[in-house]
């Protein structure tokens, strides 16, 4: 079956740059995604987009070149709740892959048991409304009540102007939740500013609650970095990651979003923004915090356990 790609639909970055920073040892890319290969597993009938191709091969190289040890993959919206490919690249990872699955409330508990022998931790609810179509919010708080006896946790992705109406039903999850790339903050707002400390309360009222600071290319209004590869890219989104990272250390995660899907004007170079790191975790304290500690404590629970007991 052939899957012809979104008109000017952004390919990922043929040749990453290797970065100046060397993560920690054991570091993990929290968030980054399979798709496909099309071929293989097929793309869902309602998706929004049609991407190119990436696979777990292609995934696991990327991982190696930037000196990270982990994945943590999160299922694409392009898939809908097909897991397959999901479930194919964490099989196929030696273990050193988590995942984070898209499901629907008529899943089997014998369905939810063997995503969670392939490598499954949680669930993501998507609130973008350009990316999916919406999902009645019983439906989803039925599937976190399910999914909470495993240990799993829900992610959400949601844009900063939609946190007032969302706060009820993020603050009466029975999980851990995890927020994508800060609520998608605009940054071209100061970070004292209204919205931004909206989201900086709901995390300070809700320790059950983590945030990924993850996606400057997404959030940046200063554009892409300049054609000579400047170290210190998406500087207006600094301030921003920044906070969060010292505010709330133990419930940071970072990862690279490979392949990127969606993006408009540009395609980053993952290596830049893996150097975007230091500048937000600014010791090595934090950065093994963001990259290390916490994912692992999340998603590699007994691994972590066993290793500080």
């Amino acid at each position: 079956m052939e899957f012809p790609v979104t008109p000017g639909w952004l390919p990922y970055h043929p040749d990453p740059a290797r970065p100046h920073f060397v993560p920690p040892a054991g570091a993990v890319d929290a968030h980054c995604h399979v798709f496909g290969p099309g071929a293989i597993f097929p793309y869902a009938p309602e998706r929004k987009y049609t991407p190119c191709d990436a696979s777990r091969e292609q995934l696991f190289a990327l991982r190696d070149r930037l000196g990270f040890s982990r994945n943590v993959i999160v299922q694409a919206t392009c898939h809908g709740a097909d897991n397959r490919a999901l479930v194919d690249a964490l099989t196929h990872s030696a273990g050193r892959a988590r995942g984070v699955a898209t499901v629907r409330r008529d899943i089997s508990d014998a369905d939810l048991q063997s995503l969670h022998a392939a490598g499954v931790r949680g669930v993501r609810f998507n609130f973008v409304k350009r990316l999916v179509d919406f999902t009645p919010r019983e439906e989803l708080m039925e599937i976190a009540e399910r999914i909470a006896p495993l240990g799993w946790h829900v992610v959400v992705y949601f844009e900063a102007v939609d946190l007032p109406e969302l706060w009820d039903f993020f603050s009466a999850l029975p999980t851990i939740v995890v927020v994508d790339h800060m609520g998608r903050p605009d940054v071209s707002k100061p970070v004292d500013g209204p919205e931004f400390a909206l989201f900086m309360e709901f995390m300070r009222r809700h320790p059950n609650v983590w945030s990924k600071v993850t996606c400057p290319e997404r959030l940046t209004h200063s554009g892409p970095p300049a054609l000579d590869g400047e170290r210190d890219a998406y500087r207006d989104v600094v301030p921003f990651a920044r906070r969060v990272v010292e505010t709330f250390p133990d419930r940071v995660l970072w990862g690279t979003d490979w392949p990127h899907p969606n993006l408009k004007d540009h395609m980053p170079d993952d290596g830049l923004l893996v150097d975007f790191i230091p500048h937000i975790a600014t010791t090595a304290e934090l950065q093994r915090k963001l990259l290390v500690d916490n994912p692992m404590r999340l998603y590699w629970p007994e691994q972590y356990a066993a290793a500080h007991s």
